[in-house]
């Protein structure tokens, strides 16, 4: 009889542990600006977009695709400012 109390003693531990352990910490979904942040990570995921797109999901690889663009094209608010002068060719 006490052996089948520690197997239940024993089974309830454990199935509590996994239960605690499911309810963990939410990884934190990535937005626009955390990628531009990082430029780094950035460079990492769009490698890997390039190579395992199906793997990491459409709506993560867009993501990334349009962090990359606005990293290069910046927030499009600076005017163009043209020289005064045309340049003699």
């Amino acid at each position: 009889m006490k052996k089948l109390h520690k197997w239940k003693a024993a089974l309830a531990v454990t199935s509590a542990t996994l239960l605690l352990s499911a309810c963990g910490k939410q990884q934190p979904t990535d937005s626009l600006e955390s990628f531009m942040a990082d430029p780094e990570r950035l460079k990492l995921l769009r490698e890997q977009c390039k190579t395992e797109r199906t793997k990491l999901g459409d709506e993560l690889c867009d993501r990334v695709a349009e962090a990359s663009k606005r990293r290069f094209f910046g927030d499009g608010k600076v005017p163009y400012n043209p020289p005064k002068e045309s340049p003699k060719f």
